[in-house]
C-alpha cells in the first residue's frame, strides 16, 4: 500500500474504510458483524489473514471469526476457530507488545510472551531481509473496547500484502477500523440481547395469553360457582365477574350478580363469618339467598390473588353447592337428638335444651342479681333489690317439684290466664311486655355442634359462663312468706313465672303391650306424642325419655298455669284411642318440677320424677311398683 503516492493511498484507504464500515453496519447479527470485521481487515486494509477473539461472559476469549485470502499450507487461522484463551494470558500478552497507538505489535523475537493457552498460527511468508520486512512470526493486535472501557475482543491481523511492517497511515486506518468494529460489535450484541429479550417477552406473552385463556375456560365452564371480588376502592367487595354455574345456583342473571356483593346475598346470621373469611381468605360454610327468596347452603373458598409489586389485586371465590350435604347432616343431627318412633326430642336433646337454659350461678343470696328477673313485673324483669345479697341458699329438689292430683273430669280454666301468650318460631315467648328479654331453648333443628357446647364429659352441663343477655331461671315462690335469705324474707310476686318440668308416665301401657303386641304399643306411643304436642304451646318441648315416659318443658309460666297445663295434658291422654279397629286407653301419672339456675339437670329431672311417683303411689297404682324398682320399657 505504501508503494503508491501518499495522496492516492489516503484516498483509496478512505474509500475502502467507508465500504468496509458500511458492511459492518449492514450486518444483522453478531456472527455476521464478526465475519464482516475479519473480511474488512483482509480486503480493505491489505492483510492476508485476520481473526477476532471475542470476550465470553466468563471473561475468557474465544476465536469467533477468521478469514484469509487463501488457505496456507500450515492451515492458517481457520484451525483456531472455537479455541479459547484465558483473560489473564491475553492481558499479559498485550502488556508485553509494543504500543503503536491503540495497536499492539508483537515482534517475532518476543514469541516467548505467548502463553500456551492462547490460540496461535505460524505464517508461511519469506524471512525478512531488511529490518522493516514482516517476519512470519510477527503479530499485530487491535484491542477493541466498549464505550465504557470494557474489553470486547481482540482483532489479530497477519501477513501484510506489501511484505513490510505497516506504516503510519495503515496503522491509523487499522485503528479507525478497530474503533468502528468495536461500535459495530457492541451494537450487534445489544441487538442480540434485544432480540432475545423480545423473544422471551413474546414467549411470556404467549404463555400469559394461554394461561388467561385457560383461566377463562376454567372459570366460565367450571361445574361449580366462581366469582371474582374487587378488593380496592369504592367497589370493594363487589362481584366483578361471575360464571354461569353461580348464576344457575342462585337463580340470578349475571348482570344482577355483578351489581351486588356477597354481603348483600348472605344470610344475616352468617354475615360475621363472611366478613372474617373475606378478610383472611380461607373457607366458610354459609347460606346465600336465591332469587326465589330461599337460602342455599354453599361452601366458600377464598383465595387472595396478589401482584408481586402492587400487593393483593382481587379475591377469587369458589362457591360449592353443599345443600344436599347440609340436609344430610341435619337429618343425622335430628336422628341423633330425636326419638325414632315418635319423632320427639330424646333424653339427650332434652338435657341439652335444659343445659342451654340453666347456668351454674345459684339462686338466692350470693347468686347473680339477675336471679331477680323472675321476681319483677313479668317474666324477665330484673329486681335491683337482690343485687346486694351475699350468701347462697339454693332450693332443694323437694322445694322445686310437686305432683298433681288425679282428676279425670279435670276442666282447666285457661281463658284469661297469663299462659295465653304464645311462643315464636325459635322458642321466644310472645305476648309479654316490649323490651323484656325472653329465652327459650333454641330451635329443635339446631346443629349438633351447638349442642356439644353444653356437654361436659359426655353429659349435659349448665352454662358455666352465662351469656351477657342470659336471663336466669328461678323457681316461683309458692308458700306465703317466701324463703328466708340472710335475715330478709323473699315475698311471693303475683304472676311470678319459671321453667316448669312435667314428668309423664303412662299407666296401663304394659298391659297394652302384653295383650295386643308391640306394634299396638308403638301406635299408642305415637298417638300419645301427637296429643301432647297438640296441647303445649309453640316453643315448648315435648320429649320422650324412653319406654312410656315423656317430659314437657314449659318456660315462662307460673305455678297455677303449670297445674292447668298438667290437667290439659292428662285430659288429652286419657280418652280412648282407636288402634287396629280396637279401642285402647291408657292413664298417666304426672309430676311437676321446677328448674332454676344453680341446679343440675339431673336434680331437676329427679325432682319431677319423684313427684310423679308420689302421685302414682297416692292413687295406689301398681304399674311399676315401689320407687327404685321401676323398669323403663320401650314398645317395639
Amino acid at each position: 500500500m505504501e508503494a503508491e503516492s501518499e495522496p492516492y493511498v489516503r484516498l483509496a484507504t478512505l474509500r475502502t474504510l467507508h465500504r468496509v464500515v458500511a458492511d459492518l453496519n449492514a450486518a444483522r447479527s453478531l456472527a455476521g458483524t464478526l465475519q464482516a470485521v475479519v473480511e474488512g481487515a483482509v480486503h480493505g486494509l491489505g492483510f492476508d489473514a485476520a481473526a477476532v477473539s471475542l470476550v465470553r461472559p466468563d471473561g475468557d476469549l474465544v476465536v469467533a471469526a477468521v478469514w484469509e485470502i487463501e488457505e496456507s499450507a500450515l492451515g492458517g487461522p481457520a484451525v483456531l476457530l472455537g479455541q479459547v484463551g484465558s483473560r489473564e494470558s491475553w492481558e499479559r500478552l498485550l502488556g508485553v507488545c509494543d504500543h503503536w497507538g491503540t495497536l499492539r505489535f508483537l515482534p517475532h523475537d518476543r514469541g516467548w510472551a505467548v502463553a500456551s493457552d492462547i490460540p496461535t498460527w505460524t505464517g508461511d511468508g519469506p524471512l525478512p531481509v531488511y529490518a522493516n520486512d514482516w517476519h512470519p512470526n510477527d503479530g499485530l493486535l487491535a484491542p477493541m473496547y466498549s464505550a465504557g472501557g470494557d474489553l470486547l475482543g481482540v482483532l489479530s491481523v497477519d501477513r501484510p500484502r506489501s511484505g513490510k511492517r505497516p506504516g503510519a497511515w495503515t496503522r491509523e486506518a487499522l485503528e479507525m477500523f478497530s474503533l468502528q468494529a468495536s461500535i459495530a460489535i457492541g451494537n450487534a450484541r445489544l441487538r442480540a440481547e434485544m432480540q432475545r429479550a423480545l423473544a422471551r417477552l413474546e414467549k411470556e406473552q404467549q404463555a400469559l395469553r394461554a394461561s388467561e385463556e385457560s383461566f377463562r375456560q376454567a372459570f366460565e365452564y367450571a361445574p361449580s360457582g366462581m366469582a371474582i371480588t374487587e378488593l380496592h376502592g369504592d367497589a370493594m367487595g363487589q362481584l366483578t365477574r361471575v360464571n354461569d354455574a353461580l348464576c344457575r345456583l342462585l337463580g340470578r342473571p349475571r348482570a344482577t350478580l355483578r351489581q351486588q356483593r356477597f354481603a348483600d346475598l348472605v344470610h344475616p346470621e352468617d354475615l360475621a363469618l363472611l366478613q372474617r373469611t373475606s378478610a383472611e381468605g380461607g373457607r366458610a360454610e354459609l347460606r346465600l339467598s336465591r332469587r326465589d327468596g330461599g337460602y342455599q347452603w354453599v361452601c366458600l373458598r377464598n383465595s387472595v390473588v396478589a401482584d408481586a409489586a402492587e400487593g393483593p389485586s382481587f379475591l377469587l371465590t369458589h362457591v360449592e353447592d353443599i345443600e344436599d350435604r347440609k340436609k344430610h347432616e341435619l337429618q343425622l343431627a335430628h336422628r341423633a337428638s330425636h326419638d325414632a318412633l315418635t319423632g320427639l326430642p330424646n333424653g339427650s336433646e332434652l338435657r341439652a335444651r335444659l343445659g342451654r337454659r340453666l347456668c351454674a350461678a345459684p339462686q338466692g343470696p350470693g347468686g347473680s342479681a339477675a336471679h331477680g328477673a323472675a321476681y319483677g313485673a313479668g317474666y324477665g324483669a330484673v329486681t335491683a333489690g337482690h343485687a346486694a345479697l351475699t350468701e347462697s341458699a339454693p332450693h332443694s329438689a323437694q322445694d322445686v317439684a310437686y305432683s298433681t292430683s288425679y282428676e279425670p273430669a279435670y276442666e282447666p280454666s285457661y281463658a284469661g290466664s297469663s299462659y295465653g301468650g304464645s311462643y315464636g318460631a325459635h322458642g321466644g315467648f310472645e305476648g309479654l311486655d316490649a323490651g323484656v328479654p325472653v329465652h327459650g331453648y333454641g330451635h329443635p333443628e339446631e346443629s349438633l355442634h351447638h349442642d356439644i357446647e353444653v356437654f361436659d364429659g359426655g353429659y349435659p352441663a349448665q352454662l358455666r359462663e352465662p351469656a351477657p343477655d342470659h336471663v336466669h331461671a328461678v323457681v316461683p315462690v309458692d308458700q306465703p312468706g317466701g324463703e328466708v335469705w340472710a335475715g330478709s324474707r323473699r315475698v311471693p310476686v303475683p304472676g311470678e313465672k319459671g321453667l316448669a318440668v312435667l314428668f309423664c308416665d303412662l299407666d296401663g301401657f304394659k298391659s297394652v303391650n302384653d295383650r295386643f303386641g308391640h306394634n299396638a304399643g308403638d301406635a299408642v306411643l305415637i298417638e300419645v306424642a301427637r296429643r301432647l304436642q297438640q296441647v303445649v304451646r309453640e316453643g315448648d318441648t315435648v320429649a320422650r325419655m324412653g319406654g312410656d315416659e315423656f317430659v314437657v318443658l314449659a318456660d315462662g309460666i307460673g305455678r297455677e298455669e303449670a297445674k292447668d297445663l298438667a290437667g290439659r295434658l292428662r285430659n288429652a291422654i286419657i280418652p280412648p284411642m282407636r288402634i287396629d279397629n280396637r279401642a285402647m286407653r291408657v292413664g298417666v301419672s304426672l309430676g311437676i318440677g321446677w328448674a332454676g339456675c344453680g341446679m343440675s339437670i339431673e336434680e331437676v329431672l329427679q325432682a319431677a320424677d319423684e313427684r310423679m311417683y308420689d302421685e302414682k303411689r297416692a292413687r295406689g297404682s301398681a304399674v311399676r311398683g315401689a320407687r327404685g324398682e321401676r323398669s323403663h320399657r320401650r314398645a317395639g
